[in-house]
């Protein structure tokens, strides 16, 4: 049996479309795709060679490098762009070294991890912890528009919102990661701990507190269980504090402090048809 279909023609006229809104196009032509492309390449090939099996390091990183030259030219002056795309570059072996720590954090602190290497390869938060050093970089070199670019494409990845003008210390571990958000003036310290779900964030969002300090400060050796919410660029979580899972914070808390989210359970007896018993966990 053949089945025959017919090309429907369209009631507009497409060429003509097409045209107005080539008329009407503005800003900056950035290839999004050529820069995630190049991103994931500068990762599995050149910080991290064991993604492959092929010898490519050198020729990863020159394409990385022509891929963000050839993109920030279009944004600013062609020798400002390469002064920026030659720091960066000349940045990553001290970049390397650090996440390499970093995924040894993520090792010790997993008892799920298998290894080093398990955790480069298949752990969605040292993804985007990765994502966010390298954007962070080009961030603090004032690169336009790319240190977000490939923050978000980390975001769309794993579902890990880390904006590249919060400042994070060392170690830092995520485990799960899913739905953590943390915003542009969050200050992170050393050994810090973030499970899934946790959001350090902002108390208002208008356009008028753009220079201003929005998000917390979390200090040394804290730990943020699962579904937290830390709000206020005037908050301060001392350090070797615990935050407990779901817990609503808009205010400091001094170090070594213990935060918990009391939850009321009622257990009910249907079959009994007894009052309900009440107590706090």
């Amino acid at each position: 049996m053949y089945i025959c279909v017919q090309k429907k023609q369209s009631m507009v006229d497409i060429s003509e479309i097409a045209e107005r809104l080539n008329s009407q196009s503005r800003g900056v032509s950035i290839d999004k795709n050529k820069l995630h492309e190049a991103l994931e390449t500068l990762i599995n090939h050149v910080l991290f060679p064991i993604c492959t099996n092929e010898n490519t390091g050198e020729k990863a990183l020159y394409k990385f490098y022509s891929t963000l030259l050839d993109n920030l030219s279009v944004m600013m002056d062609t020798k400002e762009a390469k002064s920026i795309a030659d720091s960066f570059i000349e940045k990553l072996p001290w970049i390397r070294e650090q996440l390499y720590e970093e995924a040894g954090v993520f090792n010790r602190n997993d008892p799920a991890a298998g290894s080093t290497e398990e955790v480069i390869l298949t752990y969605p938060g040292f993804f985007a912890l990765t994502v966010y050093r390298l954007s962070h970089e080009l961030h603090i070199l004032k690169a336009p528009i790319i240190p977000r670019l490939f923050s978000e494409y980390a975001h769309s990845k794993v579902g890990i919102d880390i904006n590249p003008g919060a400042k994070i210390g060392n170690s830092f571990y995520i485990d799960h990661g899913t739905g953590i958000v943390i915003g542009e003036t969050t200050i992170i310290g050393d050994n810090v701990t973030i499970y899934q779900g946790v959001t350090l964030g902002a108390l208002f969002v208008t356009k008028d507190l753009s220079n201003k300090k929005r998000h917390p400060s979390i200090e040394d050796n804290v730990v943020i269980y699962a579904g937290a919410t830390i709000l206020g660029g005037t908050t301060v979580i001392g350090h070797d504090s615990v935050i407990g899972g779901n817990a609503w914070l808009t205010h400091s808390v001094p170090a070594y402090s213990l935060v918990q989210q009391n939850s009321e359970v009622r257990i009910r007896n249907i079959l009994e048809k007894k009052d309900p018993i009440e107590f706090y966990i």
